[in-house]
């Protein structure tokens, strides 16, 4: 199939491109920008006149509660939300049920991901075996499997030690070690930041300073075995401010921050709003404003949805006794947007933080509409508006936050590998 898609504005931080231009498609790849490629003639036209074209947003989380958790999503009804958000790649967290900690289980996903056919599926593989943090898993086994990173997701690893050991294994491994930067024993059951909020609403808090021990434990860790650290969803200024510290002292580390703490602070979570019960939890107006200038001037490196579809009944009881999550990643582009709308953010910047910047910390080939590159196109109207509404969402999660929110950036089509996988 080769595609052209006309008259769009061609927007690649990647390739440093902002401009009016045609993009060519062929034999699964980009062939061209701007000039027909020679004897190209396309089998279907795309008109993006008044519209963005983007590179494929690439997520680096989001859960599809397949294997283990099918009453909450599947993998193809998950999927199918993706590319209706323009997600072409994302990440899966090992905390499924089994746990990523074999390559059966990553072959598992991998095959139904592929059924699907929609987006690009990318295992994340576990730290510990069973996400105990107490016996490091077969990341050699893991990687072979096609896993790009291990982690624990949310489960602690409590022993410094058992953590020193399981960085220095990927280390030699090559891969990357995300963290969800969390103190257990800080964070002594809370459910929402500690401060007036928590207090007044008779909820167990959890104090900032849960997240930044434990970033500070594992950039010591970092520089002490020289392995490549991710830290996943930033919700604290001092956290920002240590990652900074470290990135100047030539550490290998980047870090990423959830939309929802982007958009949302602690104050959303008054009435008992079990859809901003979130982990990390929502946090202080100037914890935002940290993480915004933070992403503005490349010290967090890109955004995420932390995608967490739940059924009905997880959020359905007395706030600390719901699960933590949202349903995020069809709203990932226009939630991003409109921090670039507002002026809080420089467009290039916005876009690289949900392509090229994930691409690039995953090492995968994505993220950029350069000719040659896998053809993972977004075309996007960001002008249109439209009112979220959580029965109309594709994803069998219907619990976000941003219900009734007024949103611009309607996706008209997403391409995965030259094939037109949402919009018609």
């Amino acid at each position: 199939m080769r595609i052209r898609i006309r008259n769009g504005r061609i927007i690649d931080p990647a390739a440093g491109v902002d401009r009016q231009a045609d993009l060519f498609i062929a034999e699964k790849i980009i062939a061209a920008v701007g000039r027909s490629p020679p004897g190209f003639q396309a089998d279907r036209e795309i008109d993006a006149s008044g519209k963005w074209v983007l590179p494929g947003l690439v997520d680096l989380c989001a859960r599809l509660r397949e294997p283990g958790a099918e009453h909450k999503a599947t993998i193809a009804s998950e999927c199918a939300a993706a590319v209706a958000g323009g997600v072409t790649s994302l990440c899966f967290p090992p905390d499924t049920d089994p746990v990523i900690d074999t390559p059966a289980v990553v072959e598992l996903i991998h095959r139904r991901a592929r059924a699907a056919r929609q987006t690009r599926v990318y295992a994340l593989g576990a730290l510990t075996h069973a996400l105990a943090g107490e016996r490091l898993a077969e990341m050699h086994a893991l990687k072979r499997a096609g896993c790009l990173a291990v982690t624990n997701a949310g489960h602690p690893v409590t022993n410094s030690e058992v953590l020193r050991r399981a960085m220095e294994y990927a280390a030699s491994c090559e891969l990357p070690v995300f963290l969800h930067a969390e103190d257990y024993d800080l964070r002594n059951g809370g459910v929402v930041h500690e401060g007036a909020i928590s207090t007044r609403l008779g909820l167990p808090p959890i104090p900032a300073a849960a997240e930044t021990v434990a970033v500070s434990r594992a950039l010591m860790l970092a520089e002490c075995t020289g392995a490549r650290v991710h830290f996943c969803r930033l919700s604290a200024a001092r956290s920002v401010a240590l990652i900074a510290e470290a990135r100047k002292a030539g550490l290998p580390v980047s870090a990423d921050v959830g939309i929802c703490n982007l958009r949302l602070t602690v104050d959303d979570v008054i009435g008992y709003e079990s859809n901003c019960h979130l982990n990390p939890p929502l946090r202080t107006l100037a914890d935002q404003r940290a993480l915004r200038q933070a992403l503005a001037d490349g010290t967090i490196d890109a955004v995420c949805s932390d995608h967490q579809p739940h059924d009905l009944d997880a959020k359905s009881a007395p706030f600390s006794m719901t699960e933590p999550g949202a349903s995020t990643i069809e709203l990932l582009l226009p939630l991003l947007f409109g921090l670039v709308h507002d002026g809080t953010l420089p467009l290039m910047r916005a876009v690289a933080a949900i392509t090229q910047a994930p691409a690039d910390i995953l090492g995968i080939e994505a993220g950029t509409l350069a000719m040659g590159a896998p053809a993972d196109v977004v075309v996007v109207d960001a002008q249109e508006a439209y009112t979220v509404r959580a029965q109309e969402m594709r994803s069998a999660g219907k619990n976000t936050p941003f219900a009734g929110w007024e949103v611009a950036g309607k996706i008209s089509h997403t391409l995965v590998g030259g094939r037109v996988v949402f919009g018609t």
